[in-house]
This record gives structure tokens, sequence and C-alpha cells, in this order.
């Protein structure tokens, strides 16, 4: 595995990590789902991402890391990084979601308990939230690193405006900010618009804050995969509806995949393995967020780290290809706010 240090801090993460949002909970077998975690972990993916509503349903995920943290895992805890998350629904009534000091509190404290630990290492705000003032926000993730019961604070999906306005809050308030995790891939590319105040893209502006990147959804939610080149195979994410939009899956979009597919193939790798080289090949990325729904997967994912750099030629070739193709499924709830 290889390592990369989080912006100005002292914290390395693998290139690739493990994500839990899809797949971890009742919707698949235990066994399965230990299987691919302890696979990770063997192959050196010591990050695993969660979140408070990961499922399904929701709370679920951070449950089957509890029960492996006790079992399979346990005395390996400080080998691990552990991050969680709060910001969208996790359950009924106006304290159950958004940014609000007591919604963040409560949420963290549930995780450490489905988690059965006293701390994680990342505790993240899901998403900005413009009915909190982001003192409030910032404020509640400066509580849970003073307290113990976060090592480190970050944000996610916030836009490159809202990220400077956090970063200002947070340095008034004394609470490093350490990580932001924006969604990111060939077909999905906010982050390098260039939509700060000043003219700079949020990738600008969490790299010269000194913070580190961790880019999740880097397969479009497998639009950068094989898989719907040929319609929409029973089982997956398209055929569930839910997190992915099928209207995503245009002539056009489909016809650029299969463009990216080409290069990949001349370079002797799978598109999934160019779109994780793609997104991992900026300096200021620390980590990839990959999911799994089978140990075979999660090789094919990291293998992605074994191929050569992307030359000029190719990411030329890729740039034409390339273009945003609306599948920011956090945008309207966050990073256009």
């Amino acid at each position: 595995m290889t390592y990369r240090r989080a912006g100005r801090s002292g914290l390395d993460l693998p290139a690739i990590s493990l994500g839990l949002w899809q797949g971890f909970g009742a919707d698949r077998p235990y066994a399965t789902q230990r299987e691919i975690v302890l696979h990770a972990v063997e192959r050196g993916v010591t990050h695993l991402d969660l979140a408070n509503n990961y499922g399904p349903p929701p709370g679920a995920a951070e449950e089957v890391m509890g029960r492996l943290l006790a079992t399979d895992l346990r005395g390996r805890r400080d080998e691990l990084v552990l991050t969680t998350k709060a910001g969208y629904r996790m359950w009924p009534g106006p304290y159950g979601e958004h940014g609000g000091r007591k919604y963040l509190l409560a949420s963290l404290d549930a995780s450490l308990d489905r988690l059965g630990l006293d701390h994680v290492d990342v505790f993240y705000s899901h998403r900005f939230d413009p009915s909190t003032p982001l003192e409030e926000t910032i404020g509640a993730l400066g509580t849970a690193l003073r307290s113990g019961r976060a090592r480190h604070v970050g944000i996610s999906s916030y836009s490159a405006t809202r990220t400077v306005e956090a970063l200002e809050v947070a340095r008034d308030l004394g609470v490093p900010l350490l990580l932001h995790q924006p969604s990111w891939s060939m077909l999905n590319r906010w982050v390098e618009q260039p939509t700060a105040p000043d003219g700079r893209s949020l990738l600008d502006v969490v790299g010269g804050a000194g913070m580190g990147l961790v880019a999740f959804s880097p397969l479009a939610q497998g639009l950068l995969t094989r898989k719907y080149l040929d319609g929409v195979p029973a089982g997956s994410r398209a055929s569930r509806g839910g997190s992915f939009d099928r209207s995503w899956i245009t002539p056009e979009t489909l016809e650029r995949v299969r463009g990216l597919d080409e290069i990949a193939r001349r370079r002797g790798r799978t598109l999934a393995q160019l779109a994780l080289s793609w997104v991992l090949r900026d300096p200021r990325t620390t980590s990839v967020l990959v999911g799994a729904s089978s140990v075979r997967q999660l090789d094919e994912n990291l293998a992605a780290l074994e191929g050569p750099d992307l030359t000029r030629g190719e990411l030329d070739a890729i740039d034409e290809l390339a273009v945003d193709a609306g599948v920011n499924l956090w945008a309207a709830r966050s990073s256009d706010l």
C-alpha cells in the first residue's frame, strides 16, 4: 500500500481507502461484509470511512464495524483510521439532521456507541447547512475535538466559497480542519472549477490551507466502469434507484465512457483503474474512497496503484472526454449552496 500525508498534518492515509456507504448493512450477508473489511485491512487499507446514516438501515454500517472491532479486529484499533460524519437525516423530528450543535454532537455520541469506541479519528460535518451559522457547526466540531471524541475534524461537500468561510471561522475558533471530503471523478469535476470569490477552485483552497483531500465517488457511482455500457444490469445501483439517477445514463455520456474505456485498454488497465489513477494524479489528493461488493472488486481497485503514471498525451485525451456529466448527487444539498 502507498500512503500519503494529509495536507500539512502528521496523519498518513492509504492512497485508496474503503468507504462503507453502500452495502454495509441489512442488504448484504454479514459474512460478505466481514470478508471485504478484513481483506482490505490485510491489504494495508487502514482508513475505513463511515457516516451515521450509512446502511441500510441508517446506522447499520457503524454497527457492522463495531462488531468487527469487538471480534476480528480486537486489539488492532490503533492500526486503523476510523472516520464518521453527520449532516444528513438520521432520525425523525427537527433535531435529526443538518448542522446544528445539538444534532452533530448527539449523532457523534450515537456513532461512538454503535462502534463501541470512545473516539473516532476524524469527525466530519457531512454537508454545509445554510440554516445554521458556521460558527455553531464549526464550534460543534471543536467541542468534539477538545472533548477527545474525535482526534481530528473535517468537512465534506462544502463548496470553494463555503470552505473559505469555514476556514476563517475555524481559525477564529481555534479549530484545525484537517480534511475535506468532496465527490470528484472524471464525470464530476466541480472541485476543479474557479468558484471562490478570489477565483480559486476548491482544490486550490484546500491545498492552500494545508488540508488533506479525500475524494469520494471517484467511479461516478459505477458509471466509470464497464457496467452500464450495454444496458442496466439487474442488481446494479441504477436498477435499484435510490442514490443513482438513471437520467445520468445518456447516449452522450456512454459514448464518452467508451472513449475513456479505450484509453484504459490501451494502457492494459480497467476503466475503474484509470478513473482512480486520474484522481490520484493530483498531488493535493490524499486518498480516494472506493466501495466494494466483493474481495475481487476491491483487489481490482487496489491494482490501480500498480500502473504507470498517466502520460501527458493520455491526460490530454482524457480531458477531451472527461466532461462534467451532472452526476453530483450532493450538489443541491451542499456544494451548490
